[in-house]
């Protein structure tokens, strides 16, 4: 059984570099110590404070005694075929959450998980059906960057892209996301560029606008679907705030990231559902003027989801339709899926707070019986 820690020292992970150096300013030390500290976290994968041989005795044995630097625990590696890695981890309340290293050709693409589970229990997201249990800590996003890190720099790399993809929906965890994105993007960090780190979210239209205050990471929206009455029932979360609403907070926070740069359009093809030359149409009509590019992903099946992979040919189809149409459309090659890492497959361990996952499990039973 978990036991939550009582540990009541600072979790360093948790800070950004500004709220680092406040922390160290508050205590009457200077701020250019944090940024000292950093480096030894984030560049050299340093955890013992008594190996930081720049800050002075006192300083480390102060550092010992009010903070710490906890990272997730992880449960579980599996490696796949195609190389990629998924790791579970444990989080600071007890639950695990799935996070997943894809390798590339001269990339490192993390997708990062931000809650546990999540509320929004889109129709054919394998983590919407596991419930919900929370929020996860800036320590425990960033956790899972430096322990993916850590593992690459072993062998000469490191994460190059980092995507909140994984479980959870990051908008609706917005103050410790944004601080973890900062980290992600800090020289004195991971130093990743804000091309380069993604937030995804399902369309948490009041959080477009706040991340629009905040930042200029990149923004990737989960669309998968070309009106109304079909993203209500594929994206419960479109009868509160509709296509109409959502595309104008994207033209907004595109307005702060200047010309060169776009947004993404995450569309998840399900046979007979949204795959069609009509619903590939209707598509480009809605995106017409919004500076985009269109990420397909042919849905990866889990048990009881209802949906099935379209063809290739309907898939070609989609995507020749869009690029004829002037969209930069890119085919989400599926990675992982032999360990169940594939978009919308992760699961992690949820202690439901929602009973929706024991309702879909209910559901699965009896599909098996009939």
């Amino acid at each position: 059984m978990f036991q939550a820690s009582e540990d009541k020292r600072v979790n360093l992970f948790s800070l950004d570099r500004s709220a680092l150096e406040s922390f160290f300013v508050a205590e009457g030390e200077k701020a250019f110590r944090a940024r000292q500290l950093m480096k030894w976290i984030y560049h050299r994968g340093e955890l013992n404070f008594d190996a930081m041989t720049d800050l002075s005795k006192r300083q480390r044995g102060w550092l010992a005694e009010r903070c710490r630097l906890d990272l997730p625990e992880v449960v579980s590696r599996q490696d796949s075929r195609d190389g990629t890695i998924k790791w579970v981890v444990r989080v600071g309340n007890g639950n695990c959450v799935e996070t997943v290293l894809i390798p590339e050709r001269g990339r490192n693409t993390l997708c990062v998980s931000s809650q546990v589970g999540c509320m929004l229990d889109c129709s054919f997201c394998s983590t919407g059906k596991q419930g919900f249990n929370g929020n996860l800590d800036t320590s425990d996003i960033i956790g899972q960057v430096w322990l993916a890190d850590q593992t690459l720099r072993a062998r000469g790399e490191t994460v190059s892209n980092v995507v909140l993809m994984g479980m959870g929906e990051p908008l609706l965890n917005f103050d410790n996301v944004l601080p973890a994105t900062e980290l992600m993007m800090d020289d004195l960090a991971f130093g990743i560029s804000k091309r380069r780190v993604t937030v995804s979210t399902a369309g948490v239209v009041p959080g477009i606008y706040r991340l629009a205050e905040s930042t200029d990471v990149s923004l990737a929206i989960s669309l998968h679907a070309p009106n109304d009455a079909l993203r209500d029932q594929l994206v419960p979360i479109n009868r509160k705030y509709p296509i109409a609403k959502l595309l104008e907070a994207c033209g907004h926070y595109l307005s702060g990231l200047g010309e060169r740069r776009s947004l993404t359009m995450e569309y998840t093809l399900l046979r007979g559902v949204n795959d069609s030359l009509e619903h590939a149409r209707a598509l480009a009509q809605l995106l017409r003027g919004l500076r985009c590019k269109v990420n397909l992903i042919p849905f990866n099946p889990f048990p009881a989801s209802g949906y099935e992979r379209p063809d290739e040919r309907a898939v070609r189809n989609f995507q020749t339709y869009l690029m004829n149409a002037g969209y930069a459309t890119m085919l989400r090659t599926t990675r992982g899926d032999d360990i169940n890492a594939a978009c919308g497959q992760l699961v992690g361990q949820v202690q439901d707070r929602t009973r929706r996952q024991e309702r879909y499990i209910a559901r699965r039973k009896a599909q098996e019986v009939a």
